[in-house]
């Protein structure tokens, strides 16, 4: 098997190598939440720092409890035996794939790492694209149609998973696409993994949200982490919410977890218990930085628009999705290229979110604008108007000039331009 790195830390890799080079590049490739650790988480870490044993496999009691209280919060009464700990969320979906077993449906575009750890794992991915105008879910209807075929050609399908809100769209599926794909994975007898570690950055609060959790909490498991909501991605936690009645998964997640990761890191755990316990100045800071990524994002969102991109509108986590097929410049691998080599633009292709790799679609992560040092970062969070802050400005201004310049005739493409900037099949 060939396993390569994966997409989003090899561009990381090479924007910063290009940016160490003496290069400019607008880096819209990564995506790490780009914001300082508040104080208090470390405080917390520090005084742990002594706790150097290994601890249980599922994770320290106090931070099970703190997670099962997290949900409870969220309508989701939750049992602290059946939450179990691991080294981020990443490594707990990956250790849900080896024990569920079987083949995975996933959304078409979704994250990197889902269909590489299918294939790790030795499942085969069902790319099943998302309802128009929504993100993270596959289409319901598409969903049982490909799950009936491939098992009408001996293939197990076990499991389907959902990203909310999205990454790469930004977008959030609807309670009803939710409650469609609940009855589905119900007739089909699926699990459902519900990747929810977005779900505290919907830049608006009070926007419907369902959880597969809050209808089938028999088939449901959750993953989430600290990574994004409190810009905690270097320390390497997360924790899932195993379905009711999951006690033979938990054994099996277990038996996995216990011979690549041990247990989560005892420190980290000690901070990660105070976090889930959703204090005020730790809630106090994620509205901040909801309310950033909301702000950033738009504004981005307003500078594909101006050169006649389709980009859904974002409602969540600080991605967008734009489709540049309109400036036929080629697929999404062209298009990627382009940006980075000659206009400083570092963003994703998107055939590796599972994409068609002819689309000119691209993901493009906003929150490493928010400044190159934890002062400009602070000042990003804490400023009425981000947007006037002058480094802020001043990649924003880059980034329309990069676009600007993005045209078939500057870039020797031969062929009539069509006639209407906005493709009349945007959504959302």
């Amino acid at each position: 098997m060939t396993v390569t790195l994966s997409a989003t830390l090899a561009a990381n890799e090479d924007i910063e190598r290009r940016r160490r080079a003496g290069e400019r590049v607008l880096h819209l490739a990564f995506g790490e939440a780009g914001l300082p650790v508040h104080p208090a988480l470390r405080d917390r870490l520090a005084a742990a720092s002594e706790r150097n044993g290994y601890g249980p496999v599922a994770g320290a009691p106090g931070l099970r409890a703190a997670a099962a209280g997290y949900w409870t919060r969220r309508g989701l009464t939750t049992d602290p035996d059946l939450v179990v700990c691991g080294p981020g969320s990443k490594s707990l979906l990956y250790g849900l794939l080896l024990a569920i077993g079987g083949d995975i449906v996933l959304p078409m575009p979704s994250w990197v790492s889902y269909a590489a750890q299918a294939d790790l794992v030795g499942s085969r991915p069902l790319l099943v694209p998302a309802p128009p105008g929504e993100g993270g879910v596959p289409d319901p209807d598409l969903v049982a149609a490909e799950v009936r075929l491939a098992r009408s050609q001996g293939r197990t399908v076990s499991s389907v998973l959902v990203t909310l809100p999205d990454n790469p769209t930004g977008r959030l599926a609807t309670p009803e696409t939710i409650a469609r794909l609940v009855r589905v994975a119900r007739e089909f007898d699926l699990t459902i993994i519900s990747d929810e570690i977005y779900r505290d950055l919907l830049h608006d609060p009070d926007l419907p949200y369902t959880s597969p959790a809050d209808l089938a909490p028999e088939r449901t498991i959750i993953t989430t982490g600290l990574s994004k909501s409190l810009a905690l991605g270097g320390w390497r936690i997360g924790v899932a919410r195993l379905p009711e009645n999951g006690h033979e998964l938990r054994r099996q997640l277990l038996a996995v977890a216990s011979e690549i990761w041990s247990a989560p890191a005892a420190p980290v755990q000690e901070a990660a218990a105070y976090a889930f316990g959703d204090p005020e100045e730790l809630t106090e800071r994620i509205a901040r930085s909801r309310r950033l990524h909301g702000v950033v994002a738009r504004a981005v969102h307003d500078r594909f628009t101006e050169i006649g991109a389709c980009v859904p509108v974002p409602q969540g986590g600080f991605y967008l999705y734009p489709d540049l097929s309109h400036l036929r410049l080629g697929g999404s691998a062209e298009i990627t290229k382009l940006l980075l080599e000659e206009h400083g633009i570092g963003v994703l292709p998107g055939h590796a979110f599972g994409d068609t790799p002819t689309a000119a679609r691209v993901r493009v992560a906003v929150s490493l604008l928010y400044g190159d040092s934890a002062e400009e970062r602070s000042a990003a969070l804490n400023s009425p108007d981000p947007l006037q802050l002058p480094w802020i400005a001043a990649n924003l201004d880059f980034l329309s000039a990069g676009l600007s310049r993005l045209s078939p005739v500057r870039h020797g493409v031969v062929g009539e331009r069509p006639a209407a900037l906005v493709p009349t099949a945007c959504h959302g």
